[in-house]
């Protein structure tokens, strides 16, 4: 089987750039909502923790079903499983706790402890990979 056409780490970046600011810009309307109708006692919830979670779901439910973010979808990538089969919603969810929760520890520890490899940590414990797709909609080239 021919090695799967691993996405670069800038590719990488500008599609999670993408997915930040888009989440963060619907996460500020919401706020926005809240402050507006003078709910400010509500709006506590609406922390750093809470942002994570937002997009932790964002990518989990994106991922699990067409392997592709938005931002992925942008940059013509997905991500996969090691094998190059469809991801699984259990593995988009591992894949995405680390990129939402811990992602400066994540991604050190993939480069430190797999380099060349394309895979943060939680890549790995996911048993996913990030690759290049030949078209918008999450088809690879093998």
């Amino acid at each position: 089987m021919k090695p799967l056409p691993l996405a670069t780490w800038g590719n990488r970046f500008w599609a999670w750039l993408i997915d930040i600011l888009l989440v963060s810009l619907i996460w500020d309307l919401v706020a926005g909502l809240f402050i507006y109708v003078g709910d400010v006692g509500s709006y506590r919830f609406l922390g750093p923790f809470s942002h994570s979670l937002l997009l932790f779901v964002y990518w989990t439910l994106l991922e699990g079903y067409r392997g592709q973010s938005i931002g992925k979808m942008a940059l013509n990538i997905a991500v996969v499983e090691t094998e190059g089969d469809i991801l699984s919603f259990k593995g988009a969810a591992v894949e995405s706790f680390g990129k939402a929760f811990l992602l400066p520890f994540d991604c050190l520890a993939g480069w430190l402890a797999m380099p060349g490899s394309g895979q943060r940590l939680f890549n790995r414990a996911s048993r996913t990979v990030v690759v290049k797709t030949t078209e918008r909609g999450g088809r690879f080239a093998r």
